[in-house]
């Protein structure tokens, strides 16, 4: 047993994730519904994977340069430009990341010092408060209960001498709620006029399912825009993530990414190119009706904001805490995400429909039993 002398303490406050902890639970049960995970239930399509193993074969296995390689690079740059084309190109560049993680770590430790405050909404994406702990940094939330919609007067309000940052996300995870441009506009005009750094977290850019996605980069050419692979492609164990925004910012997150994580894994970024021109319309159109059902599955017995994008739905619990609630559906072999894991309340749970249709219609039926009978007497 080492002494407690020999952590630092910043590991002291941070806990195991209780994703994790649900995972660990699920590995007692013989036959779990497995709601809880956070990644797409779909493989790599095989062209992507293709290209992964002829870079392995071309020799592509060694260091790239920081910022990722030309290949990916240079097309990431064109999208920006085809999405963004009032933009000035020459105030903007593209970096290649160890996972949308990795580039938001590197965008907290390029901007936060100790005692810098980050304004995000609650519920926010369970990472969050940790990587703003590791900067130094304290994490001021904004409320969006009860409909998850982003009121920029509450950002305004949030503001205090000491805030550096604007963290959004959207789509979000964990209510898969997506901003109005109307709010991005007017979050990106109040970053702007205030004098602080707006990141936008867009890594579910691709899973919009009533409206285009929108972006806050849009409005600002100051925005930094963090997107990634990994749920677009279900390649989230490969760890590809890419970030574009303001040169100077761009140029300090290379800098910590060399002397962090060196690259990006080198095969992964040729992949990553060849992922670009695969078509994900149909999976997207999959999710989108994956998403109306379970919702027409839980209409009438929980209530919850029919969420736009990503792949999850975060309904209140009809009965005790989220905890209690989430605790309950383990013991009927259901895994689920109580919301004190994403937020300072303890009323909703995270439902993710990144599943099969038979785990999606086993789930409803298990939510269905617990609301309408509750929970058991104590043992």
């Amino acid at each position: 047993m080492i002494p407690d002398s020999w952590l630092a303490d910043r590991t002291r406050q941070i806990e195991l994730s209780g994703i994790r902890k649900v995972f660990e639970l699920g590995k007692t049960l013989k036959n779990p519904v497995n709601l809880s995970i956070g990644q797409p239930h779909f493989d790599v399509p095989e062209p992507i994977k293709a290209a992964a193993k002829a870079a392995i074969d071309a020799g592509h296995n060694g260091y790239t340069l920081t910022q990722g390689v030309p290949e990916l690079r240079n097309r990431l740059g064109a999208d920006v430009g085809a999405r963004f084309p009032h933009l000035d190109p020459g105030s903007r560049d593209v970096m290649v990341t160890s996972g949308t993680s990795g580039g938001l770590l590197l965008a907290l430790l390029a901007t936060v010092n100790p005692g810098d405050e980050v304004i995000t909404p609650d519920p926010y994406f369970v990472a969050y408060p940790h990587m703003i702990t590791l900067a130094g940094g304290r994490m001021v939330t904004v409320d969006t209960y009860p409909d998850f919609r982003l009121d920029p007067g509450k950002v305004a309000a949030a503001i205090t001498p000491r805030t550096k940052l604007i963290l959004l996300s959207t789509p979000s995870n964990p209510t898969g709620s997506v901003i109005d441009p109307a709010a991005l506009e007017a979050i990106a005009t109040l970053a702007r006029h205030r004098g602080i750094l707006l990141v936008s977290d867009e890594i579910y850019r691709a899973f919009h399912y009533d409206a285009p996605a929108a972006s806050p980069a849009a409005y600002d050419g100051n925005v930094l825009v963090l997107e990634g692979f990994g749920k677009t492609y279900g390649m989230t164990g490969w760890r590809l993530g890419w970030a574009h925004g303001p040169k100077r910012l761009i140029a300090e997150m290379a800098k910590l990414q060399q002397f962090t994580y060196v690259c990006p894994p080198s095969v992964v970024q040729y992949a990553g190119a060849a992922a670009l021109d695969f078509d994900v319309s149909g999976i997207v159109a999959d999710y989108r009706r994956k998403r109306d059902f379970l919702a027409e599955g839980l209409r009438g017995r929980y209530r919850f904001a029919t969420p736009g994008g990503a792949f999850y739905l975060f309904p209140e619990a009809p009965w005790g805490t989220a905890t209690e609630f989430v605790r309950e559906a383990i013991k009927n072999e259901l895994l689920m995400i109580p919301g004190n894991v994403f937020s300072h309340r303890d009323t909703h749970f995270r439902v993710s429909y990144a599943a099969t249709d038979e785990t999606l219609r086993r789930g409803i039926e298990i939510l269905h039993r617990l609301a309408d009978t509750g929970p058991r007497p104590a043992e």
